[in-house]
């Protein structure tokens, strides 16, 4: 069987480091447009699933790649990490995790992080699964995140 996975391609020429991305990923976990309103009236606010790194001259965002053989699934004892068959991406299932860690010391990219705001859980970017788009890649000015489609 052939789906479709998604991706965000990451083209760091393109990428300022403005942190637009990381701004827009919040706004989207809580369920508003308004950047603005969101950092004024949301009293407890979401991690970012996005993080912009710059090392000297050179900035990018990073987040999940829902890998083709991802560590993150063969390290988790519960099943809470798990591929969804519809679109592909790597999910965490909230009530299954247990907060082991062992996703977030298993990815090599650092992606993975703890959610011990709401519960100890493992959190990461979920391609804003609910929105169609991601909201860091519909907030990009310089389109330095491009949402694809690949084919396995």
């Amino acid at each position: 069987m052939v789906i479709a996975v998604r991706r965000i391609l990451i083209r760091e020429e393109y990428c300022m480091g403005c942190k637009l991305c990381e701004i827009n990923c919040v706004a989207a976990q809580v369920g508003t447009g308004n950047l603005i309103k969101v950092y004024r009236y949301v009293p407890e606010l979401p991690e970012p699933n996005v993080i912009v790194e710059e090392h000297d001259y050179v900035t990018f965002a990073l987040q999940c790649r829902n890998c083709d053989d991802p560590s993150c699934l063969k390290a988790c004892m519960t099943g809470a990490m798990h591929r969804d068959p519809k679109t592909g991406a790597i999910r965490v299932n909230q009530e299954k995790c247990v907060g082991c860690w062992m996703c977030v010391m298993a990815c090599p990219f650092g992606v993975i992080r703890r959610n011990t705001k709401e519960k100890k859980v493992a959190s990461k970017c979920d391609l804003c699964a609910d929105r169609g788009t991601p909201g860091c890649v519909e907030g990009c000015p310089n389109e330095a995140l491009v949402l694809v489609e690949v084919r396995e």
